[in-house]
């Protein structure tokens, strides 16, 4: 059965109450402070919905279990952008897909950018497949969402504050319902 913004939000709701990595932070947190970045950089309706939802991909697993520390990349960028494309389309879905290829482009262009990551981070991006090659970095510099993607991964980066305060989950369902309109009505 296809998502819709209504299971979506649910979802995040539901689930997203579990630690966000290593992080003090739990999923829901990191959610709406990546949303919050992302309004407050005035970045669009788009990558708003795509900093909120990048890390949906995790909830759609079954436990919420600390993957990375046993070893396996759960490609949760993949399944969040397989899911959220239908709904929301490439705007949306692209940049999320891309959010960990930007983190290793970034680590592939800027070896300082490596010590910035959170521990989990470099957990992960060993999973990853670490920094990009060259040919991998060329390659990434001829995408389409290039731009969206860093931008959504430095949001990701700093949305791990412990106790910050940010707009509650349905703050953003009314965006997320208008874009899902519009793709439905193929806008």
């Amino acid at each position: 059965m296809p998502l819709t913004t209504d299971t979506v939000f649910e979802l995040l709701a539901r689930r997203g109450t579990g630690r966000y990595g290593l992080s003090a932070v739990t999923q829901i947190e990191h959610a709406l402070q990546s949303a919050a970045l992302a309004v407050g950089r005035r970045l669009g309706d788009e990558l708003i919905i795509a900093a909120l939802l990048h890390d949906v991909g995790h909830l759609l697993a079954g436990e919420d279990v600390h993957l990375a520390a046993e070893g396996i990349d759960d490609l949760h960028e993949e399944a969040a952008a397989a899911a959220l494309g239908p709904l929301y389309g490439p705007a949306v879905s692209e940049p999320v897909r891309l959010h960990v290829a930007a983190k290793r482009y970034l680590c592939g262009v800027d070896p300082a950018y490596y010590g910035k990551l959170s521990e989990d981070s470099k957990e992960s991006l060993a999973l990853q497949g670490g920094p990009m090659s060259c040919d991998e970095i060329a390659a990434f510099d001829r995408l389409e969402h290039r731009a969206a993607a860093l931008v959504l991964r430095l949001i990701d980066d700093e949305a791990k504050i412990d106790g910050l305060a940010t707009a509650p989950l349905e703050a953003y369902r009314p965006i997320a319902q208008r874009l899902e309109t519009t793709r439905r009505r193929g806008g």
